[in-house]
């Protein structure tokens, strides 16, 4: 049994509809939960960017579940259709609203499909019926002249009637379930009456309006006396409602001179009171008046149609989305992969990797990219190269330029990576998807050696060639002839391409500009994460006619120029500071945003600007029903000298649709990148167009203001970040804030090794994202390893070019031998296998016929699994491997006293030539071959942990007989003789500068 709060209206006993206020044993969803639900709804379907005709069901049904407005509670509402009305002058619909306990008659053009992210939380209202009784009627007999109460399958008017008007007087009631079916809940109803407690299921059987099952079982049914009628009393109901009445009238007297406001409250107590009433009673032929009553006391319409879209709202308009498009030809953009313009060919190989689902920048950009449209495109999806391949190939598959144009060779498209990692990724698809055989697409790859260019051969049937920049320009100086059919240009990851780009560039131009292809495509396609001024001059010089797709809406404020103002601010003064820069009397109209984070704080700030002006509005999520009205208002046109103001929240933004504002004021904090961007796509009307060669009219002069208070700390990393892409001027106590929350974010990183890339080049390739130390810690950092002068080095584990792992040799230490003698005499008589496996644990494994120890760094969760992997380190080799832990052996203590012998050697003054992060393979694997398990000369130069940094690091052979020494090779040297590394002489100087900045902060 299961004890509620339950309210509710009545048909009749067996049919009640209740709402469960309580359950105390907390199997209910909570309210904030219904809260919330009934929010999302009110911005939904109050969306002025939607189209309402979609939202519309193609027909309507009972028993249907949809979505109706109740203009009662100014909100939409979850419905259920319980019969179709239809007359001589309308088709309406009256629907129980399932979250209320309340009926409705609307027309069928005021409801809405359900739509299911709606749905996920049960009806609030369920049906109940009284347990274990069964209707009685009075039956006359016209024979005998007489009444008798007889069982019968419907309830009487009168004890429904009586039902009701228990339910209303009583002060509190109570229900237990007894059983629950799909249909229908079986519940015993208690009510208090007069501080009386009543079960209304015992009272319904003693006023003889029903009688027990069991009654009805056994087949006693009523006696002669039982089946007599009764005359009830009603001075319980009558003293009840009179009591009532009287507290009524006391509680609305009106006092001496507010007789006005007496008849409102009056009239709005009889309002209620009559809907009480007539839904409780579930009365149908009253419908009508209940609808005349609604519009003697409120004039306008019963339901208004809140979905009175805007016209000017085009359905495929991207702006709705928060996407940018910005193109000198239409662009119809395709809704999913079967009405995308690719080959067949390419469409299944994408059905094959399960590409199904287009992302926005995709569905705008392919268009274009395949009509061979110059195209730019920012977005977070540009790292997948999908994102362009597909497009490209189909123009280029279908284009017959490749097969014109036979006097020329060369390839017709470079596709540009910033790295060698890219280039081969890209390559790969393109094997993939079988375009390598028709294209004879080929990767260059060069380094800086002097005649590496010269002796590169391209083939002349290659059509695509993928490259990086560097080796492009390389190919350039020695066969600039090569690409003298050069027509399509992808820069892969623009953003990060620039630095040679001028050089590639003034080729394709040269090319594409003579007279002989003149009638040739010509296409330059740009993606990117993120938006820089060189993609503007590329656009500008060399993209004509662009098409420019941007899905990232802080990406788009930047493209358009928005100025950024900055003011830092007291929480407390945040509203002083406010009005004190508003611009009252602009020269040019304007129409500014301020952007809050809660419904109060709209309240606050749109109290405090009304007194300074007069033009002001406001919205939030519980003003929804007055979105038509505001967006009406702002939408008019304004002239010189006028400034009106929007002051709404976050989540309101989303659902007005406003795309025309000249200022957007962030009153309340923006939390993320993704708030910030899409407040500042509200003006993306009046931002410049990139895309436009003559433009008709100026753009007008759209500013951003950020309000920063003492709360908003945490974000000034974030903040400074992205300003500092932009012209605007910052706060110097911003500057100093975050250098401040820096330092303490690195002082945080205790528990992270010291940074790879700082170790081995000096500096991060990015600190922003990475998340290990790059500050050094004394105690984290103090090394025994030697400092300065001449070392041995056995390196057996090669990671990079310039980082291996191996032994420092002592001729003094001969422990580490002694051990390792001593391994193998034990491990030739019994090999006993590891009995548990522990994280941090010692054992051993047998490779090439050597005995390593090893420490387990991680064990996988087994389960039924018999064979399995496990992680380890080797700590006299520096390796980290899976290992299978059949292999892994028990290490006896004795050989456990002896610490980890490997250590970590970097060679200094080295790094990947052309900008690039990591070393190229072929590098990793000519220094591999030559230094792996060979003894090395080396000069300890500084020690940091467990790492040594030599400089340099030569290989020593002795000639036979004689005391003389020959130097083999400098490993420095065999790595800048591979082309693809430079020298980095300030590496040491950069490590230095950092020890001493420790010791500072130390001392």
């Amino acid at each position: 049994m299961l004890k509620r709060s339950l309210h509710g209206n009545v048909h009749n006993p067996s049919w009640i509809w209740g709402r469960i206020f309580s359950c105390p044993g907390g199997d209910g969803e909570t309210s904030d939960q219904y809260k919330n639900l009934m929010a999302q709804m009110n911005l939904f379907y109050h969306d002025v960017t939607q189209d309402q005709s979609k939202l519309k069901p193609v027909s309507v049904e009972e028993g249907q579940v949809c979505v109706v407005y109740w203009s009662v509670i100014k909100s939409w509402c979850r419905a259920l259709v319980e019969s179709i009305i239809v007359d001589s002058v309308s088709c309406k619909a009256r629907c129980l609203l399932v979250d209320h306990a309340e009926q409705l008659v609307v027309s069928l053009d005021q409801v809405r499909v359900a739509v299911q992210n709606f749905l996920h939380l049960p009806f609030c209202v369920k049906r109940f019926h009284l347990a274990r009784i069964k209707p009685l009627t009075l039956r006359v007999s016209v024979c005998e002249e007489k009444a008798k109460l007889k069982p019968s399958t419907r309830w009487d008017s009168s004890a429904t009637l009586y039902l009701h008007k228990l339910l209303k007087i009583s002060t509190q009631t109570e229900a237990v379930l007894l059983e629950s079916k799909s249909d229908s809940m079986a519940i015993m109803l208690y009510v208090t009456v007069r501080n009386i407690k009543i079960c209304v299921n015992d009272d319904l059987v003693a006023k003889k309006f029903g009688l027990y099952d069991s009654q009805i079982a056994d087949g006693s049914g009523l006696d002669e006396a039982d089946q007599a009628p009764i005359m009830l009393s009603s001075s319980i109901l009558m003293q009840s409602s009179r009591r009532t009445s009287k507290k009524t009238t006391a509680q609305t007297q009106p006092p001496p001179g507010k007789h006005a406001d007496a008849l409102k409250t009056h009239e709005i107590s009889f309002f209620f009171f009559c809907l009480i009433v007539i839904t409780s009673l579930g009365l149908k032929s009253d419908w009508c008046v209940f609808c005349s009553l609604l519009e003697w006391l409120n004039p306008g319409p019963l339901n208004p149609d809140p979905d009175a879209a805007d016209d000017m709202v085009v359905p495929n308009d991207p702006t709705k989305r928060a996407i940018l498009v910005h193109s000198a030809l239409p662009v119809e953009p395709c809704n999913g992969l079967d009405d995308a313009p690719i080959l067949d060919s390419l469409r299944w190989v994408l059905r094959k990797k399960r590409y199904d689902n287009l992302s926005p920048a995709e569905r705008y950009s392919w268009p274009a990219v395949a009509c061979g449209c110059n195209t730019v495109v920012v977005s977070h999806n540009t790292r997948e190269p999908l994102t362009y391949l597909i497009p490209l190939l189909t123009h280029i598959l279908l284009n017959s330029i490749f097969t014109s144009l036979t006097s020329s060779a060369g390839p017709i498209a470079v596709l540009l990576c910033p790295s060698w990692e890219k280039v081969q990724v890209v390559y790969d698809l393109l094997e993939e998807m079988k375009v390598t055989s028709i294209l004879h697409s080929f990767i260059v790859l060069l380094g800086l050696g002097k005649d590496e260019a010269k002796s590169v051969r391209i083939p002349k049937n290659c059509l695509m060639l993928v490259t990086t920049p560097f080796s492009l320009v390389r190919l350039l100086s020695c066969h600039c002839f090569l690409f003298l059919r050069l027509y399509h240009l992808v820069l892969d990851a623009a953003d990060q391409l620039f630095s040679l780009m001028d050089t590639i560039l003034h080729h394709f131009q040269k090319v594409t500009s003579s007279e002989k292809n003149t009638f040739c495509s010509q296409q330059v396609v740009a993606l990117a994460e993120r938006w820089t001024s060189q993609l503007e001059r590329l656009l500008v010089n060399h993209m004509p006619y662009p098409c420019i797709v941007m899905t990232v809406p802080e990406e788009v404020a930047l493209y358009g120029d928005i100025q950024q103002v900055i003011f830092m601010t007291l929480e407390s003064s945040k509203t002083s500071v406010l009005l004190g820069m508003l611009d009252l009397n602009p020269d040019v109209g304007q129409k500014t945003l301020i952007v809050t984070n809660s419904a109060q704080e709209v309240e606050d700030v749109f109290k405090a600007v009304s007194t300074k002006s007069a033009f002001c509005l406001m919205t939030h999520e519980g003003l929804t029903q007055q979105f038509d009205l505001v967006i009406q208002q702002w939408r008019k046109d304004i002239g010189p000298g006028t400034h009106i103001f929007l002051v709404t929240t976050n989540e309101c933004l989303k659902y007005l649709g406003i795309r025309d504002a000249t200022c957007v004021i962030h009153y309340g904090f923006p939390t993320s990148p993704k708030v910030f961007g899409s407040r500042l796509f509200c003006m993306a009307q009046n931002i410049r167009n990139l895309s436009e060669r003559v433009r008709n009219t100026t753009p007008r002069v759209t500013r951003s203001v950020l309000l920063i208070s003492e709360r908003n700390a945490r974000h000034g990393v974030g903040i400074l970040r992205y300003m500092e892409r932009t012209n605007a001027l910052l706060p110097p106590e911003l500057l100093s804030f975050v250098q401040g929350v820096l330092v303490a974010r690195e002082d945080q990183k205790t528990d992270r090794p010291l940074c790879s890339y700082l170790k081995s080049f000096g500096v991060c390739r990015d600190s922003s994202v990475c998340p290990d130390r790059h500050r050094f810690i004394s105690h984290l950092d103090q090394s025994v390893l030697p400092s300065s002068g001449p070392i041995e080095v056995l390196p057996l584990y090669i990671k990079t070019a310039s980082v291996f792992y191996g032994r420092i040799v002592r001729k003094e230490d001969t422990g580490f031998q002694t051990m390792l003698a001593e391994m193998v005499s034990y491990y030739t008589d019994k090999r006993p296998g590891a009995k548990e496996m522990l994280e941090g644990g010692l054992y051993a494994v047998e490779e090439d016929e050597d005995f390593h120890r090893v420490k387990i760094l991680s064990v996988p969760n087994r389960g039924n699994r018999l064979f399995f992997s496990v992680l380890v380190c080797f700590i006299d080799v520096g390796k980290e491997e899976e290992v299978k832990s059949y292999r892994i052996l028990q290490l006896p203590e004795q050989f456990h006293s002896l610490p980890g012998q490997a250590v970590e050697i970097i060679v200094c003054r080295v790094k990947p030539a052309d900008s690039e992060t990591n070393w190229h393979p072929k590098v990793t694997r000519a220094i591999s071959q030559k230094i792996q398990a060979v003894r090395h000369q080396a000069r300890a130069v500084f020690s940091l942990g467990n790492t040594v940094f030599v400089d340099p690091m030569v290989r020593v052979s002795r000639m036979p007989g004689m005391k003389t020494v020959i130097n083999e090779y400098n490993v420095q040297s065999e790595i800048l003789n591979t082309g693809m590394a430079v020298s980095n002489p300030k590496h040491l100087d950069l490590l230095r500068v950092l020890c001493q900045e420790a010791s500072h902060v130390s001392g």
